[in-house]
């Protein structure tokens, strides 16, 4: 016999739980039944949300500024169609902001014992890995008056790696090494010391050149050209302490570490250089080292995409006794850290003979732009102050810079824009001085 009147309200609402109903909903049952029948009838047609079948798939890196899209696969097992509203969510950093809403929320149909795709793209802000939350599934009935709601654990990374914006600087850097390297009709040559060819002396060559038996052979003076040296061992040390989380801009000194050491890398790997890669503070954050040209930056920038800066004081010793161990044989060990007075004169200065004893050191740091253009305020009593200021900072760096140079070491100071072409300026100039 069928149900009708308060007896078919009733068995209707039986499906649903305690306390779903408002005070409000009260008052409508009470005098309202047809419409609470309907309202309940809605709710008891709505497809079940836990026990919906998910799954994830898609791109597990990017790099910072482009997108990664990750596609949520919803399958429906039950005989209800599933009318849904999805929300994918992920850290706020996972997008630009103000798109949030619209990126990560998504309305989709899945008839009975179908599937359906929704893909979230993501545009991270942030380096480092992105980790899913959950997702939420609220399904309506076919009237749209009721829902259910649940969530689903469903992890997934995306892990966002450095932009690496220097790489517009490689091909120029390229040419000039292989302008060194003999490949061009350029005659520029480096002093290394593997002997290449002999060719005629032309005035402000260095005499100590000349190939004396190959000129007593004929009738013009020889002088030998030198090949710059391959299979050196670069090693590129990032300092993670605090000072790498001062902001120069919009990212952090950090970033612009990372930048340089990725151009640097990719230039000696062309030059058939070995690179090797350490990032400490006061314990070692990332180490590679024993990769092939091929894989060498592949692999700097998989290290270098989870690291964010430690706020604490890099202990300078223990940088230096795990950079010895990680360069064993004669090296050009590059430091990309600060030329602030303090953490130079108080940790680096005491165990830079450790490092020059054995090694070519050369140190980077990021110069922040803003102090320059203090330096050139005037016309107020504000502008004035700020350029004093601007002054002293600049001439304090200057007096680290020189300190470290007194040690042997070579020293590039430049803002973050460039820091990467200023210290692959700096490689190419060694190597052609048969330095390295």
């Amino acid at each position: 016999m069928a149900l009708t009147g308060r007896a078919a309200l009733l068995a209707a609402l039986g499906s649903i739980p305690v306390g779903i109903l408002e005070p409000s909903w009260t008052g409508i049952l009470a005098v309202n039944g047809p419409l609470a029948l309907a309202c309940a009838c809605d709710y008891a047609l709505a497809a079940p949300v836990r026990r919906l079948v998910l799954s994830r798939s898609g791109d597990t890196s990017t790099r910072l500024g482009d997108t990664a899209d990750v596609t949520l696969t919803i399958t429906n097992p039950f005989r209800r169609t599933l009318r849904a509203q999805l929300r994918d969510g992920w850290p706020p950093s996972s997008w630009q902001p103000g798109t949030e809403i619209e990126a990560s929320r998504h309305r989709l149909t899945v008839p009975p014992g179908e599937r359906r795709r929704v893909t979230t793209r993501l545009r991270p802000t942030r380096r480092g890995d992105r980790q899913a939350d959950r997702v939420t599934i609220r399904s309506y009935g076919p009237l749209g008056l009721f829902s259910r709601q649940g969530a689903h654990k469903l992890p997934w990374s995306v892990r966002v790696l450095p932009p690496f914006t220097s790489r517009k600087h490689l091909p120029s850097k390229l040419a000039r090494l292989r302008e060194l390297d003999g490949r061009t009709s350029v005659l520029t040559r480096g002093e290394g010391t593997e002997f290449d060819s002999l060719r005629e002396y032309v005035p402000g060559d260095d005499t100590r050149s000349i190939d004396w038996r190959a000129t007593a052979r004929q009738s013009a003076v020889a002088v030998r050209t030198w090949r710059p040296e391959r299979d050196r061992h670069i090693l590129l040390v990032l300092d993670t302490g605090r000072t790498s989380a001062g902001r120069v801009g919009d990212a952090p000194r950090l970033d612009a570490s990372m930048d340089a050491a990725l151009l640097l890398a990719a230039l000696a790997s062309r030059a058939g250089d070995r690179v090797a890669l350490l990032a400490y503070d006061r314990r070692v954050r990332a180490l590679v080292q024993g990769r092939s040209a091929g894989d060498v930056l592949p692999g700097l920038v998989s290290a270098m995409g989870p690291l964010e800066p430690e706020l604490v004081e890099t202990d300078a010793r223990g940088l230096t006794s795990a950079a010895l161990r990680t360069a064993p044989r004669r090296s050009l060990i590059v430091l990309l850290t600060t030329l602030d007075a303090a953490p130079v004169e108080q940790g680096l200065l005491p165990v830079l003979p450790q490092l020059t004893q054995r090694h070519t050191l050369l140190v980077a740091s990021v110069a922040d732009p803003h102090i320059a253009q203090m330096a050139e305020s005037r016309g107020s009593a504000e502008g004035v102050y700020e350029a004093a200021a601007a002054a002293q900072a600049q001439s304090e760096r200057q007096r680290t810079a020189e300190q470290l140079r007194r040690h042997g070491v070579t020293v590039v100071d430049a803002t973050p824009e460039d820091l990467a072409p200023a210290l692959a300026d700096v490689y190419l100039a060694l190597k052609a001085a048969g330095r390295l």
